[in-house]
């Protein structure tokens, strides 16, 4: 669907309203250069662009692709295609959401082929029109309007996600554990962020080599530079912090979890003192339960019920302490103080020996 599109000359607008793609190309024989203004068309429409215009193939091939990386190339009749990706921030869904802006730029036209709700570009041409001095530079002033209004679209982002981060970071660093599903999310926004923003430091730094803008523009060229720089520092900075805040979540977790086992150790103590407590008693009752005629014939008197009661307990006691210390035994003693120096001696004796 086509947007928008104006033919500027001397630094002003010629008319109000669109044109007709035939008329717009017409125009660019007039002097000064014709803005068109696509968004999301079909196959058909841009094929129809490009027969009027006489765009590249490749070059509209490329624009019906999303990209994840911004980049510029350029073509052999002139023309330049610079595609760059868009990002806003949703608070409903605390998401990012990107688009992307595909620009043909030529001496006498410039083609804008927008993809995605975050890429909207009316306030560009607005802020380029009120500037008629730089409007007189030629097309590539349009390339100023759009690369200010998307990196300054960045600011807003990074301030969210950086709020986003404080939040987690508060929740991890008090001792709580945090959703990792949550750090995950943000680290894969903050890395798409990044590939967005970082290639185009590339891009703008084309813009300015030598004969690649025209020298009034430099300077504005320079300050948008400026600005994205911060933003990549800002958005490198945020993935560092992420992968921090990742590992100690994950280290909270570790001890969530040593926790629940030092609670679940204490369990098990305290019932083994409880089974260790009615151990005896339970083979007391257990032992004279039991209906034979010999036992229950014999134990006339206490003597005889204390006897066979120590007894009872003591030789199982007995049995089990001599088989431990059997097996003590057979252990291999641990190494000596002495014996770990000798070897250590031996062994800094033989790493010092020349090798043959």
């Amino acid at each position: 669907m086509i947007v928008d599109c104006a033919h500027y000359r001397d630094g002003r607008r010629q008319h109000e309203g669109a044109m007709p793609l035939e008329q717009a190309a017409a125009h660019c024989k007039l002097g000064g250069f014709v803005w068109l203004g696509v968004f999301e068309p079909g196959p058909e429409e841009l094929t129809r662009v490009r027969e009027v215009f006489g765009l590249h193939e490749l070059a509209v091939e490329d624009a019906r692709t999303f990209h994840l990386r911004p980049k510029a190339e350029q073509y052999e009749d002139g023309t330049e295609l610079i595609i760059l990706r868009t990002a806003r921030y949703d608070d409903e869904r605390e998401e990012i959401d990107t688009g992307e802006i595909s620009i043909f730029l030529a001496e006498h036209f410039v083609i804008t082929v927008r993809q995605g709700i975050a890429s909207e570009l009316h306030g560009a041409r607005s802020r380029l029109e009120s500037r008629p001095e730089l409007l007189k530079t030629g097309s590539a002033s349009t390339l100023w309007a759009i690369f200010d209004q998307v990196v300054d679209s960045y600011a807003p982002v990074v301030e969210e996600l950086e709020r986003d981060i404080e939040q987690i970071e508060a929740t991890v660093f008090s001792g709580a554990v945090a959703p990792t599903q949550r750090i995950y999310s943000l680290r894969r926004e903050a890395t798409d962020f990044y590939r967005a923003v970082h290639p185009l430091l590339a891009v703008l730094g084309r813009r300015l080599q030598p004969g690649k803008s025209p020298p009034a523009l430099l300077p504005y060229i320079r300050d948008v530079h400026d600005h994205l720089l911060l933003v990549n520092e800002e958005v490198s900075a945020q993935r560092d912090l992420l992968a921090t805040v990742l590992e100690a979540n994950i280290a909270v977790i570790s001890v969530e979890q040593n926790k629940i086992n030092l609670r679940q150790s204490a369990t098990m103590e305290r019932l083994t003192i409880l089974a260790s407590v009615f151990l005896p008693l339970s083979f007391v009752v257990g032992f004279f339960g039991q209906n034979f005629a010999w036992l229950v014939g014999h134990i006339t008197s206490l003597t005889a019920f204390l006897v066979l009661t120590i007894a009872g307990m003591l030789l199982p006691c007995l049995m089990l302490y001599a088989w431990l210390r059997r097996r003590s035994r057979a252990l291999p003693s641990p190494p000596t103080a002495e014996t770990t120096s000798e070897v250590t001696h031996t062994l800094q004796r033989g790493s010092a020996a020349p090798m043959e």
